[in-house]
């Protein structure tokens, strides 16, 4: 009977431990600087223009900065999406423009195991974040008409494309087809419920979940 009654309960803690669901990590906000007039909030789906500085919490070591390396502009991505890692996702919902925030970005809303580039595996990270301006995104309501260019209350990916395109050249960058196409692909991937190569007006306004 107690080998019977060990199987018993370690059969009852897998089953238990498999339909459990873990704890989601967190992201430590801290606000540098806020704004005393507040327009808008970001929230998912809006486009963001940030410029930011990423650190290793091990040892202080830059990794990254928009404002010293490559280009040394600010970058465009849309918020919810997943264009960017979890920690930024996270936390910077509800920023105002002009607002700085400090993220601590634990390892699993980050590179986890893997790591990239300069940055190693379970790596915790810290970014100083400031956004430049907030935009309304591929997902928003006002954008709908807009994007809609045949007004037949229904997006394709090309449609979708060109708002892209045109709102990046309106502030001065140049359009990038790459990624254009990946953002496009992820929002269709989300929105085209019936998988029918559109976005309905429905389709387009729904909040999903995971978002």
């Amino acid at each position: 009977m107690i080998p019977e009654l060990w199987t018993c309960i370690f059969s009852a803690l897998f089953f238990y431990v498999q339909g459990a669901k873990l704890p989601e990590p967190e992201v430590k906000i801290e606000v540098l600087y806020k704004p005393f007039l507040c327009h808008r909030k970001s929230k998912y789906g809006d486009i963001l223009l940030v410029h930011y500085d990423g650190f290793l919490e091990s040892n202080g070591t830059m990794f990254h900065s928009s404002r010293h390396h490559g280009d040394k502009n600010p970058v465009w991505f849309t918020l919810g999406i997943r264009e960017v890692i979890k920690g930024w996702d996270k936390g910077l919902q509800g920023m105002c423009a002009g607002e700085k925030r400090k993220l601590t970005v634990p390892p699993a809303l980050a590179y986890g195991k893997e790591g990239k580039g300069k940055i190693p595996p379970e790596s915790t990270l810290i970014f100083d974040i400031e956004i430049m301006e907030i935009r309304n995104g591929p997902r928003s309501h006002e954008s709908f008409q807009e994007m809609d260019l045949n007004d037949d209350w229904k997006l394709s990916k090309a449609e979708v494309k060109e708002y892209l395109r045109k709102e990046f050249e309106k502030h001065g960058y140049a359009a990038n087809d790459t990624h254009h196409e990946v953002m496009v692909e992820d929002i269709f991937q989300k929105e085209d419920e019936d998988n029918d190569g559109f976005i309905s007006a429905r389709e387009f306004t729904y909040k999903h979940d995971e978002l």
